[in-house]
């Protein structure tokens, strides 16, 4: 499976996205890195918003719109 979205893009979080204080992880964030498959076949990303990071499944990640 290849990759939907391309480094440097940003995307907002889907479900419910608090902004979590610790982290400073917002709702909009920049993909980072683009991971393989996992055993299912779904491709992942690192994204990064603020000064945190995390890993995120392609499903879980939708194109940012331009307000």
């Amino acid at each position: 499976m290849s990759h939907k979205y391309k480094l440097g893009q940003r995307v907002k979080r889907l479900g419910p996205t608090p902004t979590n204080d610790k982290t400073g992880f917002g709702d909009v964030a920049e993909i980072v890195r683009l991971m393989p498959a996992d055993a299912s076949g779904e491709v992942s990303y690192r994204i990064r918003s603020g000064i945190a990071e995390r890993a995120v499944r392609e499903d879980e990640i939708e194109i940012e719109e331009a307000a």
